[in-house]
Order: C-alpha cells, then structure tokens, then sequence
C-alpha cells in the first residue's frame, strides 16, 4: 500500500469518525427531559509540543492521550515513508 492510498484511507476513516461523533450527539440530545451539558477542548500541536486545553480535567487527560497516539503514528508513518 502506498503512501497515497493510506493517507486517503486515514482522511476517510477521520471522516466517518467525526459523522459517527455527530450522530452521538445528536441522538444524546433527542433525549426527554434531560438537558445537555458542554464540554470541550482542543489540542494545537507546535513541532514536537502538544498544547492541550480542555474545560476539565478529564477531557484534557483524553485530549493528551489522543494527541500522543497520533504523534506516534506521525512517527511510525515517517520512518515507514524514509524506508521506501
């Protein structure tokens, strides 16, 4: 597989992923009587420095372990593309 072919993979399962994320959402909130509660946050990556924010403490804890799964698979991808 090509690197071309796996990055369209990826955008394609990122896609379904936010769609699949929406969903959740959406039927959370069909709910009756039960009123939503937001929360959020983010994650800006400077070089190597991942600055996460998030409004609380256990979404800034996931937000880190997302950002360190993709920093290893940015890795893992550039030392597989200096292979070929």
């Amino acid at each position: 597989m090509d690197v071309i072919s796996l990055s369209f993979l990826l955008m394609v399962a990122a896609f379904i992923l936010i769609v699949l994320g929406m969903l959740l959402l959406l039927l959370q909130g069909l709910k009756e009587g039960e009123k939503g509660k937001v929360e959020g946050g983010g994650v800006l990556v400077i070089g190597p420095f991942p600055i996460v924010f998030g409004t609380n403490q256990r979404i800034a804890r996931d937000l880190m372990i997302i950002a360190l799964i993709f920093m290893i698979a940015v890795v893992l991808l550039f030392m597989l593309m200096l292979r070929w």
